[in-house]
């Protein structure tokens, strides 16, 4: 099972972190070991001063596909969830200047959330799809997934072009503006509607 990232999906966080926008998705890849297990906290690593969450969108792939069409794409997935994609940004804005790839910064042991599923056929429109992060029961992040500059679809069939997708993997769709630092006692909700699909506390 691997775990496909992408970056610079969201116009508002694009120009949040000053990046440019990019012609095509931006990639990267999270291990299984950077998942969170089940009912654990996530722990603040010592090589940051600087953690951020990172609130996206998530899709679990239900079947092999490889060079697939924009027009087959909902085939591959049934579920839809919501992850953290935890990020070294003082670690990550070091790699970025000296033109290093970013894996420590964003795929280390603990690094990835995800949430409980939800059933695709639930939702009437997945191109508008309410979701938002609270941070200490303060929104922090909260956006639609019709503000996404390459839909899931459009995801799918991207990504397959470079990287086999085989069941069970997930992808990371994105993440809007309102990234933030995390801290000790700091406790994270994450909500697609109004359902709440994930409570995480940091340590």
């Amino acid at each position: 099972m691997k775990i496909i990232c992408v970056g610079r999906n969201y116009t508002d966080h694009i120009k949040e972190l000053e990046n440019q926008r990019p012609e095509n998705p931006v990639l990267f890849i999270k291990p299984d070991s950077s998942l969170i297990l089940k009912n654990r906290p996530f722990f603040i690593p010592e090589f940051s001063n600087e953690i951020h969450y990172e609130v996206e969108l998530i899709i679990k792939i239900s079947r092999v596909g490889k060079h697939i069409q924009k027009k087959f794409s909902h085939k591959y997935y049934d579920y839809i969830g919501l992850g953290i994609d935890f990020t070294a940004r003082d670690l990550q804005a070091q790699l970025k200047k000296n033109g290093l790839p970013w894996e420590k910064s964003k795929s280390f042991d603990g690094s990835c959330l995800v949430s409980e599923w939800i059933k695709k056929s639930e939702f009437e429109d997945l191109n508008n799809i309410n979701f938002k992060l609270e941070l200490n029961n303060n929104i922090v992040q909260n956006s639609n997934s019709s503000k996404m500059l390459w839909k899931i679809d459009e995801l799918i069939s991207y990504i397959s072009k470079y990287f086999t997708l085989k069941i069970g993997d997930i992808i990371f769709t994105g993440t809007p503006s309102g990234v933030g630092k995390v801290n000790i006692g700091d406790e994270l909700s994450g909500f697609i509607e109004e359902k709440r699909l994930f409570n995480l506390k940091v340590k």
